[in-house]
């Protein structure tokens, strides 16, 4: 189990890497199903399926139309991909950033704390996500709202970054 969390985390922090270095809107929407992908497996492990369910179905539901959106209004004849020169440079600061952060607190990292919550078991009256889906459901309205208003907010930011000095797709009108 703590090869296949080491898995998850690996692939989540070079899809982060992937995603945060990519210009292209193409590539970068991709990088981050995959990120969901391996952030849902991460919660999935430890314990927490049902969430993990849920924020990749709200996740696919909601922000790929704003990133398909956003690169319809970019309408880049020639994106950058992930083999270009510039992209590679980036990606290669993100992972030096990552290695000296990681090396700072490498000796405060312990395999332990990767327990997850069903292996514990004997312990608990119930399983670890349901406890968590009670309280999004009671005292959650609050952050719902927040939320709701910041995937607002990041579309506005999303499509005015795209747009640019040029009209994109709409410069033909």
């Amino acid at each position: 189990m703590s090869y296949l969390m080491f898995l998850f985390l690996f692939g989540l922090v070079l899809g982060l890497v992937a995603v945060a270095s990519n210009p292209s809107p193409y590539f970068a929407a991709l990088g981050l199903v995959v990120v969901a992908g391996l952030g849902c497996g991460v919660l999935v492990g430890h314990g927490g399926p049902f969430l993990s369910l849920v924020l990749f179905l709200i996740y696919l539901g909601g922000m790929l139309v704003v990133f398909a959106y956003s690169a319809a209004l970019a309408a880049e004849p020639f994106p950058e991909s992930w083999g270009s020169r510039a992209v590679a440079v980036y990606m290669g600061l993100y992972l030096m950033g990552v290695f000296l952060v990681s090396s700072v607190f490498w000796g405060e990292w312990y395999e332990f704390a990767w327990i997850p919550a069903d292996e514990l078991g004997e312990f608990t009256v119930f399983r670890g996500d349901v406890g968590g889906v009670a309280v999004m459901y009671s005292v959650g309205g609050g952050m719902l709202l927040m939320g709701a208003w910041v995937l607002l907010l990041t579309l506005f930011v999303v499509l005015e970054l795209t747009r640019g000095l040029s009209r994109g797709a709409l410069r033909a009108v």
